[in-house]
């Protein structure tokens, strides 16, 4: 479900040593690497002029080649580097373009291709290379970043320089990198497209969430089978029953709430227990159950968040089950999501007493502590494990900030799970069934809209 890897920097280098190590040279893998990027970047131009900014390492010497091979083409390419080459593949791509090089910027062309640095860059650029990078942007009609734009930090997606250009496309070398999925990076990238290289699959490598490969019931299903999810209410039943009509499209074979009371806002095809929670979570056929939706934040709530914790097979926890867990409710060792937004991240880790600088630390740091899976939505949401591992979401419509839409996501990572699927999948799942529905749901949508596209999400998967 899960096959694109995205690499950090070192893991990049480690990826590419095993090819070197395997026979081919530096040389060598430019030569495939800009070339893949040098055929992009020749369509896009169209004929047009093409300026090329390189830098001193082999970044700048994928630079020296794509000018090569676009001159090759029969486009104008002019090239600028305001430092020579420092690796020895660098000064041989130099050598081969056998061009002229400027030291500084000129005249604008119609498009501008920036190899000053790649992935290796953690630290600000300097005034000069920063002034540089954005005078050229506004000279230029078009732009093009080469594996990462400058100024980006590739293994957080942080943006170390004000008023870096917008790119209209990036071309990601071999892998993604964590920043090509990463806010605030990402938001300058425009179009995304990956030049492959031969990099064999990571161990360890974190992934890209894509569409999921889901089957329709068996022949011999029943509801039961498909799985039972309950739905746990509370003082504001409206975001259960949010969850609930999510639920009922995403797998599930019966989606029941456990409630003290009917609501009559409950629509006739979501059944209601209404018996002692404690009596209703003993029902052996609950495959799953999802906590927090509506929950509230009082003594009742946090006693109906624990006797799902003590009862329940499997869990999801979401909205206000977040903001009453503590590590002491965490007595029994059974799958567990939790679904956090940035604000209950940082509740949790407080409780947890989790300290880390980054989101995604911060999260990784939360699921090794607890034992949980942990999906920090967001509009660049990141799924962990405790064992390490790490699926990155895929840019969803940004209509989704809204109230309610986050019900909807944890009804569908719940039904998932009741359906089957263990909580890094079900997460996983969730988070691309839940975008899909989002695009499939057009402009200014509510919740109940976005909910009622989950199956047809659902259906594109089977």
């Amino acid at each position: 479900m899960t096959a694109a890897q995205v690499l950090t920097a070192a893991q990049m280098r480690a990826a590419e040593q095993a090819l070197f190590d395997a026979g081919t040279s530096v040389s060598e893998l430019m030569e495939i690497a800009a070339g893949g990027a040098a055929e992009w970047i020749r369509r896009v131009a169209a004929g047009r002029a093409v300026t090329v900014l390189c830098g001193p390492g082999n970044n700048g010497g994928d630079g020296y080649v794509i000018a090569r091979r676009l001159r090759d083409a029969g486009n104008a390419v002019a090239v600028i580097a305001p430092l020579d080459p420092a690796t020895d593949a660098a000064k041989e791509a130099r050598r081969r373009w056998d061009g002229p090089v400027s030291t500084a910027g000129g005249a604008g062309a119609d498009v501008f291709v920036d190899c000053l640095f790649g992935s290796g860059l953690a630290r600000p650029l300097v005034a000069e290379h920063a002034l540089l990078i954005r005078d050229l942007a506004a000279r230029h009609r078009y732009k093009v970043a080469v594996d990462v734009p400058s100024g980006i930090a590739s293994d957080s997606g942080a943006v170390l320089n004000e008023r870096l250009p917008d790119y209209d496309l990036t071309l990601a070398l071999g892998a993604w990198k964590f920043a090509h999925w990463s806010l605030p990076g990402r938001s300058l990238m425009g179009q995304m497209r990956l030049i492959p290289i031969g990099i064999a699959p990571l161990e360890g490598a974190a992934q890209l969430v894509e569409r999921p490969r889901l089957s329709a019931p068996a022949a011999d299903s029943h509801k039961y089978r498909r799985g039972l999810l309950g739905i746990v209410t509370g003082a504001m039943p409206g975001a259960s029953l949010l969850a609930a009509a999510a639920a009922q499209r995403s797998g599930a074979g019966y989606v029941k709430l456990l409630a003290p009371h009917v609501d009559p806002r409950t629509p006739p095809d979501v059944v209601t227990d209404t018996a002692p929670l404690a009596e209703a979570l003993a029902d052996p056929r609950i495959a799953a159950v999802l906590v927090g939706p509506g929950l509230g934040r009082d003594e009742a709530a946090r006693e109906r968040l624990e006797a799902a914790l003590a009862q329940a097979r499997a869990l999801v926890l979401d909205a206000d089950a977040l903001m009453l867990l503590t590590p002491a409710m965490l007595a029994r060792e059974v799958p567990r999501l939790v679904t956090p937004h940035d604000g209950e991240l940082e509740a949790l880790c407080r409780s947890f007493g989790v300290i880390a600088e980054t989101r995604r630390d911060r999260a990784l740091a939360l699921a090794r502590v607890s034992g949980m899976v942990v999906l920090a939505k967001g509009p660049d949401s990141i799924v962990v494990a405790p064992d390490g591992r790490i699926a990155l979401g895929q840019p969803a419509p940004s209509w989704l900030s809204v109230a309610g839409t986050g019900d909807v996501l944890a009804g569908i990572a719940a039904s998932r799970m009741a359906n089957g699927a263990d909580p890094f999948n079900a997460a996983c799942e969730a988070l691309w069934l839940h975008g899909e529905a989002a695009r499939r749901a057009g402009a200014a949508f509510t919740p109940t809209q976005l909910a009622e596209r989950v199956s047809e999400a659902l259906a594109a998967c089977l």
